[in-house]
């Protein structure tokens, strides 16, 4: 069956190079020209400057599902936010926490009440003040029933009054502005990682008189979109581009260099990586997976870890799945070594938990090697997995697949996602498994898996901060992000002890029970650790990566 899919993969590349058909891929990057002639070739990008200065063009995938800051939860989508907007604090090059539009913040002795002092002469992109008051509105605004916010619960759950706003009470969210440059937020329970929710995206301050007279296109057009970032928009043409210029009203526009960033809306990773052969595009992250090969070594293309796994949710609504040894059967008959380093040419690595390296425990140590009593939840003997498969669905009543429905696997065709797919068909048909694959694209995708419309679906999560609960959280009952519908009493219990204790110890062992549950019931099926992969022009200067799958241009240039 391995010999199959290589020989698959391989043709699959040769027929991309000569019929330049393929797709970007959402969760990988990569920078730098395929050969160092590539890098010498029309300098368009890199010399075009316009009356308001140099213009960075990059791309960092087609159009975003919504740049609603509220509404986001795609990374492509929180890349653009990340310069369009600034939340109270921010994080630094180092993956450090910093002062955002906020210039210092205290937090009381109890954990409980974190008090926010915004800069003097603050913004908006339209030249009008920005004050605390905008951030009692936004965060309120997250809570709102009718707004419907994926990452309401992730990002306000621990503050007073959250369960009484999500009823629709938002006066009872426990944040306030006792004047114009004060912001005082009161928690419920104390809550370690508090700092980096005051730098996530879905906490932007947006306008509430824009908001309130434009509805949910506000975030649609250039000329409603008011922002408090770096950057604006200036011009947005849909399957085309998005033009964000410096925006003169941000507090700190004398560090900013470039005139303009142009986001090129491209979801095919071919003609992005013909863009920035030409020297049109100085930065593509969708880099044509049948290239990577032959870019190995090229001082442009960059492997970086990020801070995310790619797994496999499963419609748990779907009685197909309502018996756990289908599920474990169908994780462990995944080769996941071979997806990592063969299908995916060692730009993932294959993930035997669901937390991967990089996620910190309470202690400062790795929490992937603190769980499960140091062992990973699968075995990386695969033969002894596939056995072991066969067994459990007959167990469960399908001896050789036989009785259990067709499995519809359903993914965007980017990057590695269509031949992950074609291996599944291979892997789940050695159980007796009928598997047919559903190719969509992405701008239907992720509204098609939220509504559990699918009954397999890749998905994957990449890090907003380094706490495990960000990635266990996604399965509480409820969370707006919980696209396989995991319901597990034991599971919620455990999260919710994590995140009501003040004890460090408690509050790990908490964690560390929850992915015990997660994974002994397979509520998700992971199969490889990001890395993140890219282009990147040597003339671009002052940008950088994070673990969280984001790039900071806002203080790049360009060499002339």
């Amino acid at each position: 069956m391995k010999k199959k899919l290589a020989m698959l993969l391989t043709a699959a590349m040769l027929v991309g190079s000569l019929a330049a058909c393929g797709s970007s891929d959402n969760g990988s990057s990569a920078t730098g020209s395929a050969s160092a002639t590539d890098s010498t070739k029309t300098d368009a990008a890199a010399t075009e400057v316009s009356t308001e200065g140099k213009q960075l063009t990059v791309q960092i995938g087609p159009d975003p599902e919504t740049i609603d800051p509220a509404l986001n939860s795609a990374v492509d989508g929180g890349n653009m936010l990340l310069h369009s907007f600034e939340c109270l604090l921010t994080i630094d090059q180092d993956g450090k926490i910093a002062p955002g539009q906020a210039e210092t913040w205290e937090v009381s002795e109890d954990g409980l009440t974190w008090t926010f002092h915004l800069r003097d002469g603050l913004k908006w992109s339209d030249g009008s003040d920005l004050t605390a008051d905008d951030f009692v509105y936004s965060w309120k605004r997250v809570c709102d029933p009718v707004v419907a916010a994926p990452y309401a619960e992730t990002v306000l759950g621990m503050v007073k009054g959250f369960d009484e706003a999500q009823a629709g009470d938002l006066d009872a969210l426990a944040v306030s502005a006792p004047d114009a440059k004060t912001f005082v937020v009161e928690l419920s329970n104390p809550c370690p990682y508090f700092e980096s929710l005051a730098a996530f995206a879905t906490l932007s301050p947006v306008q509430q008189a824009t908001v309130e007279a434009n509805g949910d296109a506000w975030a649609t057009a250039a000329e409603t979109y008011i922002s408090n970032g770096p950057f604006y928009i200036t011009e947005w043409v849909p399957g085309s581009h998005i033009t964000m210029s410096k925006n003169p009203n941000y507090w700190n526009a004398d560090a900013i260099k470039l005139g303009s960033i142009k986001f090129v809306l491209m979801e095919d990773s071919n003609a992005a990586y013909t863009a920035y052969q030409s020297g049109d595009v100085l930065f593509i992250k969708d880099v044509p997976t049948q290239e990577i090969p032959s870019l190995q070594g090229n001082p442009e293309f960059h492997v970086e870890p990020n801070l995310g796994t790619y797994y496999l949710s499963m419609n748990l609504e779907d009685p197909a799945f309502a018996d756990v040894n289908v599920r474990k059967a169908l994780s462990l008959a995944i080769d996941r070594d071979y997806v990592a380093n063969t299908l995916m040419q060692g730009t993932y690595s294959p993930a035997y938990n669901l937390v991967g390296e990089g996620w910190v425990d309470t202690d400062g140590s790795s929490f992937n090697a603190n769980a499960n009593g140091g062992q990973s939840y699968i075995s990386d003997d695969f033969d002894a997995n596939l056995e072991e498969a066969k067994q459990l669905l007959a167990d469960a009543g399908y001896p050789n697949g036989e009785g259990l429905p067709t499995i519809t696997y359903t993914t965007n065709d980017a990057g590695y996602h269509k031949t992950v797919a074609e291996y599944l068909q291979q892997a789940w048909g050695e159980l007796g498994i009928n598997v047919e694959v559903n190719i969509v694209e992405w701008s239907s995708f992720t509204p098609m898996r939220r509504n559990g419309e699918y009954m397999v679906a890749r998905n994957g999560w990449v890090g907003d901060y380094s706490d495990p609960s960000n990635m266990l959280d996604l399965f509480c009952t409820g969370n707006g992000n919980n696209d396989g519908k995991f319901s597990n009493a034991d599971f919620d219990a455990a999260m919710e002890k994590a995140a009501s204790t003040m004890d460090t110890a408690e509050r790990s062992a908490a964690l560390h029970q929850a992915e015990d549950v997660l994974m002994e019931q397979v509520g998700c099926i992971p199969v490889a650790y990001y890395n993140d992969f890219w282009l990147q022009s040597e003339k671009i200067t002052g940008i950088w990566h994070s673990a969280y799958g984001f790039w900071y241009f806002m203080y790049g240039d360009i060499a002339e």
